[in-house]
């Protein structure tokens, strides 16, 4: 089966699973964020099988999310840093860390975001840096922005609609 290409799709979301969007990928993510650099660690730590793990890892370097260095020339072996587009990932990782533990940890919270200096836990909160302002649905919406196509910018109308005839606060549009 072949794998549907979102690169064409005028959406931001489906851009980013083109290039993360395999669980593998970003798990792999994760470990890079943990400190993982070489792919014996990868492989360890996250138990994927090698072939796998060299996909994703020729994967994530083709889209610019690691970097491949070589730190030894006989034999010739590479670690996989995270490039500025990588690290730019990890709110989405924080916030899945977030999410995991509210829905699906019934056993209780394995990892978690702790202030460095208190170690107490994080109250997690999508903020808008210009105001300082929480996200929230009542006060925030996702309108077209300045690159949208026509069909874009009716789907997002017409949600606004929706959402106005139904008055519902969770609808990421309008």
């Amino acid at each position: 089966m072949q794998k549907k290409n979102f690169d064409d799709m005028q959406c931001p979301i489906a851009r980013s699973l083109e290039r993360v969007g395999e669980w593998w990928s970003i798990l792999v993510l994760r470990e890079a964020f943990y400190g993982s650099t070489r792919f014996d660690e990868f492989q360890q730590n996250l138990q994927i099988a090698t072939n796998m793990l060299s996909r994703r890892l020729g994967d994530l370097v083709e889209q610019g999310l690691l970097e491949r260095r070589q730190y030894c020339e006989k034999p010739p072996r590479y670690e996989y840093v995270l490039t500025q587009r990588g690290r730019d990932f990890r709110p989405v990782l924080l916030t899945l860390i977030d999410y995991g533990n509210k829905n699906f940890a019934p056993e209780g919270v394995g990892a978690e975001l702790v202030d460095r200096a208190t170690g107490k836990p994080v109250d997690l909160v999508l903020m808008d840096r210009n105001t300082g302002k929480a996200i929230t649905a009542a006060d925030h919406c996702v309108a077209p922005g300045p690159a949208a196509g026509e069909r874009l910018h009716e789907r997002l109308t017409r949600a606004a609609q929706r959402r106005a005839e139904l008055n519902q606060e969770d609808v990421l549009v309008g």
